[in-house]
């Protein structure tokens, strides 16, 4: 698209009619464009400061950066319906310790934004660890710490697993979410299908209409189911929430649950990987997996996933009613975990 062309989409038009006016808070990347722009009403980013830009692969990533850039690059990856400020209090606490912290948006979220109007709103697993790896390379980074929970744990567990040259140390929230379209075929017992209402929402054109007319009060409805004991306040939800205004939000999420069922196709240039994904590769570098004491989301037992990690590990279960987004209820824990990961090293 061309940096001075008027999107002809009325909605795209609208996003980047509206983020223009917080445009002059980012940093923008090699490529800047008018529909890369600020979120609307981006509150709360000042807390990490600028929002910077820079294209990666198909994409061009929103992201934070906090801490010195000599430091140890730490990557953290947040979830679905969350964003970069999951890790508000997290990435101070990693930048004051000589770390050079890197949050970026995933796609469909924020101001991470596709570079062609073609290319194809796919939100397969593999396609998200190779945006992290993308990420890296784009801002020559050799080798990060890796840390995630929902999408973003899935994220990090992919490219420790398939760029393990590439990971310095894993930190991962309900540890091993590494999966395959043929191992979602099996059913579930009924208590845990019910924990996958959503899933199956999704799977229908009503659930596709329904998300995209309802998106906030949907999102939110998952904090709470997922972090039932979390006291989050509405100012703290709408931080987050200007992230969803992403015109590929709706697609990408729709997406994502939709290929994990088998009811949408993925790109033929990620089947190489996701075939390695299928045979449940194990995960050799130093890792630490976490998991709150009142996870409300679906989430594996952690017997279950122990095998999968052959290098230097520990588990710890955060108590206190931690939820489903542990950074942010438990941020200074989860900092640690990061400290802690990367220490294992050598």
């Amino acid at each position: 698209m061309d940096p001075h062309q008027e999107p002809s989409d009325p909605k795209r038009r609208e996003f980047v009619q509206v983020a223009a006016a917080a445009a002059a808070t980012l940093v923008i990347g090699t490529t800047s464009r008018a529909a890369l722009a600020a979120m609307p009403a981006a509150k709360g980013v000042s807390a990490f400061g600028p929002v910077r830009q820079v294209d990666a692969g198909v994409l061009n990533i929103g992201y934070v950066e906090m801490g010195p850039r000599n430091g140890l690059p730490i990557l953290l990856f947040h979830g679905w319906p969350y964003d970069i400020h999951a890790f508000v209090d997290v990435a101070p606490t990693l930048a004051a310790k000589g770390h050079r912290v890197i949050i970026p948006h995933l796609r469909g979220h924020g101001t991470t934004m596709f570079r062609s109007a073609a290319a194809a709103r796919n939100a397969q697993q593999a396609a998200l660890g190779a945006d992290g790896i993308a990420l890296m390379d784009a801002l020559g980074i050799k080798k990060a710490v890796v840390a995630g929970f929902d999408w973003g744990a899935r994220t990090a567990d992919i490219m420790a697993a398939l760029w393990p040259e590439r990971c310095t140390a894993l930190v991962s929230v309900s540890g091993y979410l590494i999966g395959s379209q043929a191992g979602n075929v099996a059913p579930l017992p009924p208590a845990q299908e019910l924990q996958w209402w959503y899933q199956f929402y999704f799977a229908t054109e009503r659930g596709k209409a329904g998300y995209a007319a309802n998106t906030n009060a949907f999102n939110k409805q998952i904090w709470q189911l997922a972090s039932p004991q979390w006291k989050f306040d509405d100012a703290t939800f709408e931080r987050s929430a200007t992230s969803f205004v992403n015109p590929d939000h709706v697609a990408i999420v729709i997406h994502n649950y939709r290929w994990r069922l088998g009811l949408a196709e993925g790109e033929s240039s990620f089947d190489a990987m996701e075939a390695k994904l299928a045979s449940a590769p194990p995960i050799v570098i130093p890792t630490i997996t976490m998991e709150g004491d009142a996870n409300g989301a679906p989430h594996p037992d952690p017997s279950k996933y122990r095998a999968r990690f052959t290098g230097r590990y520990e588990h710890r279960l955060i108590s206190g009613g931690v939820g489903h987004n542990l950074p942010q209820e438990a941020p200074d824990a989860f900092a640690k975990a990061v400290l802690d990961a990367a220490a294992m090293v050598g």
